[in-house]
């Protein structure tokens, strides 16, 4: 192998290797900012079910009583 066809292999080897750094912390962002989301929506989701739940306990009426059209 020639010096030139080694020195053009290993300038491919390192613009594939930035490129694929670039890659990855993109990516990390990405997936960073999503579980970050998830993690709101999930807390979002608990409090509305907690609510819902004093909702059904709070309203009037018994809880086994037939709708009023029967």
């Amino acid at each position: 192998m020639t010096d030139k066809t080694f020195a053009d292999r290993i300038d491919a080897l390192e613009m594939r290797l930035t490129y694929q750094d670039e890659i990855i912390e993109t990516l990390n962002k990405t997936v960073t900012a999503q579980w970050k989301q998830i993690d709101a929506l999930t807390r979002q989701i608990a409090e509305l079910g907690q609510r819902v739940q004093e909702a059904e306990i709070n309203r009037p009426g018994a809880a086994d009583e037939p709708p009023p059209h029967y």
